[in-house]
């Protein structure tokens, strides 16, 4: 008899082994200094591996200073920065995660205030801001409502270039995971979705038009991280908008994707419009793009979005909706999640605390 896979069952891609099926999401912490991981990364992302995380990402980190959501996030656009996320990584693999990175570009969404200050508005050169690039010249709105410059084919090549260096240095810092954002209205999704992209050359216009920059991004990614080590992408699965980018795109791409040699395809979506009055937030409202990938693209996924609960995680893993859950929000209330679900589920053993936390089991 085959045994189902659950929550907490290891998962092997490539040479990786993942002790879990629980991953920490790349969640921006706006605590950098110029792109440098500090003791708050180290804390953050630390406590989250003594917590029993089997894969845990380093937050979206800029793959060049232009590419940053505020001039606070993390970088890997200098060998200067490589030190300081090792000494994450190292830290992680010692207590049982598996380090991950997600790499990024903001795109129309860069030079934006911190969230807790002023609800992520453009900030004016004056203030440490810049213009951001994007496909076309349309500004995001709301309060990012600074127009970005078009990029041209040469800064589109750039750009493919500093991912590709970023991936190099990603592997010298002892990152095992590496994942590409290409979501949420950064710059990737900007490209591929026909709500931001008013392109007439060959990066614009059709469907294979608008996904050639991610699909070029991939490749030469690919090409420089190392064989035995998993690569995924983040997607936005859906616009929720009518005309914009829909599932059934998000299924083609992963085929796709997946030839490029893509691992496992992180299922998020929207974020590429102000308009967000369509998405039905709720419990596990992604979980289906996750599990429609999977089952029609045959490519491993994430499921993420209003994961809180164990028995909800373990029921995603079990019925085979997905191959491992991404836990954002939930994290950041409580370091020791996945602790505290394996006894909830009854699977203390495969999960043990710190030999410095044992007694008070």
């Amino acid at each position: 008899m085959i045994e189902r896979s659950h929550l907490f069952s290891p998962l092997t891609i490539r040479g990786v082994t993942v002790r879990n099926r629980i991953a920490v999401s790349p969640m921006c912490q706006y605590s950098c200094e110029d792109g440098l991981l500090n003791d708050w990364h180290l804390t953050h992302l630390g406590s989250r591996a003594i917590g029993g995380a089997g894969l845990i990402h380093v937050e979206a980190t800029a793959v060049e200073a232009r590419g940053r959501i505020s001039p606070w996030d993390s970088g890997l656009w200098s060998d200067r920065q490589i030190e300081p996320l090792a000494r994450v990584a190292r830290f992680l693999k010692q207590h049982g995660a598996v380090p991950g990175i997600q790499l990024a570009h903001a795109g129309r969404k860069a030079g934006t205030a911190r969230p807790w200050t002023d609800k992520g508005r453009s900030l004016s050169d004056a203030e440490g801001g810049w213009q951001g690039i994007a496909p076309s010249p349309v500004a995001f709105g709301g309060g990012i409502s600074r127009p970005p410059r078009e990029m041209t084919v040469d800064d589109i090549r750039a750009v493919r270039d500093a991912f590709r260096a970023a991936t190099v240095r990603a592997e010298a810092a002892g990152c095992e995971w590496l994942e590409l954002h290409a979501a949420h209205g950064y710059l990737l999704h900007s490209f591929y979705s026909p709500l931001a992209n008013t392109r007439g050359d060959a990066y614009g216009g059709g469907f294979e038009n608008r996904i050639r920059f991610t699909l070029e991004t991939v490749k030469v990614m690919r090409a420089v991280w190392p064989e035995q080590f998993p690569f995924a992408v983040r997607l936005s699965c859906t616009d929720w908008v009518e005309g914009g980018w829909t599932i059934e795109d998000s299924i083609a791409l992963a085929a796709r994707l997946k030839a490029e040699g893509v691992d496992l395809m992180d299922c998020s979506s929207a974020f590429n419009t102000t308009d967000i009055s369509a998405i039905p937030f709720g419990a596990g409202f992604q979980v289906p793009f996750a599990e429609r990938i999977r089952r029609e693209a045959g490519l491993p996924t994430g499921a993420v979005g209003c994961i809180t609960e164990a028995a909800q995680a373990d029921e995603i893993i079990r019925n085979g909706r997905a191959d491992l859950v991404f836990l954002a929000r939930e994290m950041l209330r409580n370091p020791y999640w996945p602790l505290q679900a394996a006894r909830a589920l009854h699977q203390g053993k495969a999960l043990a605390p710190p030999v410095q936390y044992a007694r008070a089991e």
